[in-house]
C-alpha cells in the first residue's frame, strides 16, 4: 500500500484510536510495545484483540512486542485468528521470530531492524516469508545499539535496508519517527531527504506531523505533469525506432529516467 503516514496510537487510547481514524493520517498503528507501560500490557492486548476485529476507515495494524519477550508471546496469542491488517515486528534480527509470529497470526508483516544484526541481516528476512511487505529502521534503538550519536551515522544503515528492500521485491522502506514533535521544520527537511534516499511514508507519533509527512510524499502538480509527459515521450520514440532521445532541454531521456517518472505517477494514487 502507498501509505504516506503510519500515525501510532498507544493501544490503551480507544479515543486517540477514534480520533486517529478520523484524521489525515494513511494508516494507523495500535501500539502494544513503546508507548504500553508494563503494567498496562494485558489492557493494552485485550483492547487491540478487540480494536481489530471493528470496521475502520483506513488500515489499522498492530506494533506487537518484541516476540522474543514474553510480552510479545502473549500479544501474538491474543491476536491468533483475528482478521489483523498487518504487523509490526520490532527489533527483528532472526527467522524464527518470523515464522513464530506467522504461527500465530498469518498477516503482513513490517518489519523493525533496531539491532546491528537485524541491519546485517535486512535482505535475509525481507526475504523469510512471503507475507513480509515492509521493512523499516528503529532509529532510536539502533543508534543506541551502535553507539552512535550523530544523525549521519546511521545514513549506511539506511541504503542498506533500501537496498534490502528493493532487492527482495518489496516496496520501499518506511521512514522511523522523527521524535522532536516541535520540530516541524526538521521533521520536512528530514522526511524530504528520506524520499530523496529511496523511502516512501514515515511513521509518526503525533497528528500535527501527518500533514507535512503527507505533503512531503505527494508530488507537486508540475511534477506529476513532467513525469506524464516522460512516459507519454517513451511511447513516441518507441514509435519512431529510438530508446533514448534528447528532451526539450537538450537532455538525454531513457528508460531509467521514465521508470524514475513511473514511480512519481505510482506516488500519486
Amino acid at each position: 500500500m502507498n501509505a504516506r503516514s503510519w500515525l501510532y496510537v498507544p493501544a490503551t487510547r480507544a479515543d486517540l484510536l477514534a480520533k486517529a481514524m478520523r484524521g489525515d493520517a494513511d494508516a494507523v498503528v495500535l501500539d502494544l510495545e513503546d508507548s504500553v507501560p508494563h503494567a498496562r500490557k494485558a489492557e493494552a492486548r485485550a483492547a487491540a484483540a478487540e480494536a481489530v476485529r471493528e470496521r475502520w476507515p483506513k488500515p489499522l495494524w498492530v506494533r506487537v512486542n518484541d516476540v522474543a519477550g514474553r510480552y510479545g508471546t502473549a500479544d501474538l496469542e491474543a491476536l491468533a485468528g483475528a482478521p489483523v491488517a498487518g504487523l509490526r515486528l520490532p527489533k527483528c534480527e532472526t527467522r524464527e521470530q518470523i515464522a513464530l509470529v506467522l504461527s500465530h497470526v498469518d498477516a503482513p508483516l513490517h518489519l523493525l531492524f533496531e539491532t546491528a544484526l537485524g541491519v546485517e541481516r535486512a535482505y535475509e528476512l525481507a526475504r523469510a516469508a512471503p507475507q513480509v511487505a515492509l521493512l523499516s529502521l528503529g532509529e532510536a534503538d539502533l543508534r543506541a545499539d551502535l553507539r552512535v550519536r550523530s544523525d549521519s551515522a546511521l545514513d549506511w544503515a539506511r541504503g542498506r535496508i533500501v537496498v534490502a528492500a528493493r532487492a527482495a521485491g518489496l516496496a520501499p522502506p518506511v521512514q522511523s519517527v522523527w521524535t522532536d514533535v516541535s520540530d516541524i521544520d526538521g521533521l520536512v527537511t528530514s522526511t524530504q531527504h528520506a524520499l530523496e534516499r529511496g523511502y516512501f511514508g514515515r511513521s509518526v507519533v503525533h497528528p500535527k506531523q501527518t500533514g507535512p509527512v503527507n505533503a512531503a510524499f505527494t508530488p507537486a502538480p508540475e511534477e506529476v505533469a513532467r513525469a506524464r509527459h516522460l512516459v507519454a515521450s517513451l511511447r513516441d520514440a518507441a514509435d519512431a525506432g529510438s530508446a533514448a532521445w534528447l528532451d526539450d532541454r537538450g537532455r538525454l531521456v531513457d528508460p531509467a529516467v521514465v521508470a524514475q517518472a513511473r514511480w512519481v505517477l505510482e506516488r500519486t494514487g
